[in-house]
């Protein structure tokens, strides 16, 4: 779980994710708080937390993908997923994504979203999601629905394999780029999501499809 200024949402993820139903016997999150700066920092170390809750500081803001590498790291568990802090994904969901590699169906799996017009952030956030998961098919000659994203999974081995080096949000278009790169297919499953508002904290722009699409070409010619 990558964190970066979410106090008003920290501790409802936290207890989303230890308490959502998933097909596993144990379960450990790893909290990477990415230098937060509006008191999310002090409320995690001033808490006890569970024995399966493990928290990781930055000394600054690095992003969220170094915050993902960061989380690697320290993960034991056979499988692992991403859970953003935001609310915006219910942690429920990353069941979906176990369960077609818990049976073997899969090795790679991405939550699609639907966006729905009562959980869509605009029109143009939509339109800019779908124009840069039609790059990445068309770069990696793939048919995938949702490339940016948050709820992905796979073995904690193969992530580790994935050589990911994108320091900011533009880690979710290299994961699937590099799994691709890889020759793994990409099982997808739907989920549940709410995007926030400005107001509660989104932050995407117009700047960052550009990003995207100059990571998914920075992993293709790689």
């Amino acid at each position: 779980m990558p964190v970066y200024n979410e106090r008003s949402t920290i501790e409802a993820a936290i207890a989303d994710a230890l308490g959502a139903d998933l097909p596993v016997d144990e379960r450990q999150l790893v909290i990477v708080d990415d230098g937060s700066t509006d008191g999310t920092r002090d409320l995690l170390t001033g808490k006890e937390w569970p024995e399966n809750v493990e928290l990781v500081l930055h000394d600054r803001n690095r992003g969220k993908g170094a915050a993902v590498r960061t989380a690697l790291e320290h993960a034991t568990g056979e499988y692992a997923a991403i859970l953003d802090a935001d609310l915006e994904y219910e942690a429920a969901g990353i069941g979906d994504l176990l369960h077609p590699l818990l049976d073997g169906r899969a090795r790679v799996v991405f939550g699609t979203r639907a966006f729905a017009s009562h959980s869509a952030y605009s029109f143009w956030y939509v339109v800019g999601n779908k124009s840069v998961t039609l790059a990445t098919n068309l770069l990696y000659n793939s048919w995938i629905s949702d490339v940016m994203t948050c709820h992905k999974a796979m073995r904690t081995d193969l992530w580790r394999s994935l050589r990911l080096r994108a320091k900011g949000f533009t880690i979710e278009p290299e994961i699937a780029a590099r799994v691709l790169r890889s020759g793994e297919r990409i099982y997808e499953v739907p989920v549940e999501y709410t995007a926030r508002s400005r107001e509660a904290g989104k932050k995407l722009t117009a700047m960052d499809g550009v990003r995207v699409l100059l990571t998914l070409v920075r992993c293709r010619v790689d």
